[in-house]
């Protein structure tokens, strides 16, 4: 798994939500087979889950304090925090925002298998843009078959709802899709650290 990673390759593997699309963010041919599988438009970036905490740094540029704080209260789990990316992030990844979006699954076997992938993997759900997302490896091969490299069979996905995703670029948060944290809870997160 790890090798097929390192190699460029692409694989489908069960996140802490639904499975997801994973490759090497920092290797553009990967990131662009990601596209042409999804047939995903251009302008929609593409997460990424990380395996440990201090990972953060490598993906996003001067985390806001309600970047940190929603880390710290939400990780590791199901929401998605978007940061201004680091120059160096491939624009594969960015779809040309500067911003990118990042997790921290909240699986214990998914960080053991992200770390063993280099700390880092894309996570885009696994199914073509227009259809559900996969929550088996059976329906992750049905939509590509042998259009990936490989896939990981880690059971069947219990998630009802995708990660939240919180845009963090702005003066203030900004709810970009809600899922299995709801946007009153991360609301409730903030306004406490605004009263203390």
């Amino acid at each position: 798994m790890a090798g097929v990673i390192r190699s460029g390759g692409v694989i489908g593997f069960r996140t802490d939500t639904f499975y997801g699309l994973g490759a090497d963010p920092f290797n553009r041919n990967a990131v662009q087979r990601i596209r042409q599988l999804k047939g995903r438009e251009g302008d929609k970036p593409i997460l990424v889950v990380i395996s440990d905490r201090e990972l953060i740094s490598r993906f996003i540029s001067d985390a806001s304090p309600a970047f940190d704080l929603l880390a710290r209260v939400f990780w590791p789990g199901p929401l998605t925090l978007i940061g201004r990316a680091r120059p160096e992030i491939p624009e594969e990844i960015t779809a040309g925002t500067k911003t990118i979006g990042v997790r921290l699954p909240g699986d214990d076997t998914v960080r053991v298998m992200v770390r063993a992938c280099g700390g880092a993997l894309t996570a885009t759900s696994a199914n073509p843009s227009d259809q559900h997302p996969a929550k088996t490896a059976p329906e992750v091969s049905g939509y590509f078959g042998d259009a990936i490299d490989l896939i990981v069979d880690g059971g069947e996905a219990t998630a009802n709802q995708p990660s939240t995703v919180v845009d963090l670029c702005g003066v203030e948060p900004r709810l970009v899709r809600e899922g299995a944290i709801s946007w009153l809870q991360i609301q409730t997160a903030i306004q406490e650290i605004k009263t203390l």
